[in-house]
């Protein structure tokens, strides 16, 4: 059974919602951040996407001044829910790498109740709670402020207390148990691997897996970031949305 979840209004958090310009094409493509908040390791990723339909992006709150980040999924969901009035059209494909991945699972279980099972497809993420995120949350926390390019220090505390929200809630969520929608996995190498596919596969009967052969850190650097897509092409040229109900 889904949870219902009190959103937040809508004028609170419409400018996590970005645009990525619209092509022609009815696909349209719904990127979630990962730890961090940033949407910046997807563009490439976007810009592919993005000749199949338009592309929207969420950011997480907590990397603009005055913001409060969010340490837990729930309330990530509660903040993100009523961005998907937003969009154009229900999203066909909902995408994220990490928390990303679980939030874009958790989008689309709630979708399902609406009667829309768009794709899912999730980049090296945790059904259940990553180890790293509770043994390793230092060096997670430095692989994250590395990727900061901002020469402002209030932008990198910022960043360092979205990430570390972020951290704790990747440390204590578990997915939500069951969506039948399609969904493809992308697991990085790793003595984890095998529980990380074995966690999704109770949750999904519809869980395809195709591997990356890096790191959690490495999936966007080049040569893995093409197998990513690949992976990804040929995944959607197997699987159709299903039909998608407006309430």
């Amino acid at each position: 059974m889904v949870t219902k979840i009190a959103c937040r209004p809508l004028r609170e958090s419409i400018s996590l919602l970005t645009p990525f310009g619209r092509r022609p094409g009815q696909f349209g493509t719904l990127f979630v951040h990962p730890s961090g908040g940033g949407l910046g390791q997807y563009m490439a990723v976007i810009s592919h996407l993005s000749r199949r339909g338009p592309v929207h992006g969420i950011r997480a709150a907590g990397l603009s001044s005055g913001e409060t980040p969010d340490d837990s999924v729930p309330a990530m969901l509660q903040r993100y829910l009523p961005l998907l009035q937003e969009l154009p059209q229900p999203p066909d494909l909902l995408m994220g790498w990490s928390l990303g991945g679980v939030l874009a699972w958790e989008l689309a279980v709630a979708l399902a109740g609406t009667g829309c099972r768009p794709t899912v497809a999730m980049v090296d993420s945790f059904a259940d709670p990553w180890s790293a995120c509770r043994e390793d949350r230092e060096k997670l926390l430095c692989h994250i402020l590395s990727q900061s390019s901002s020469p402002e220090q209030a932008a990198r505390d910022r960043l360092a207390r979205t990430a570390t929200a972020h951290l704790t809630a990747s440390a204590e969520h578990h997915a939500s148990g069951h969506y039948d929608g399609p969904v493809l996995l992308m697991p990085c190498a790793g003595s984890e691997r095998d529980t990380q596919v074995a966690a999704w596969s109770r949750r999904s009967p519809r869980l395809v897996t195709r591997d990356l052969p890096c790191g959690h850190f490495e999936v966007f650097q080049p040569p893995h970031r093409q197998l990513m897509v690949r992976h990804l092409d040929d995944f959607l040229s197997t699987v159709s949305c299903e039909p998608k109900e407006h309430t």
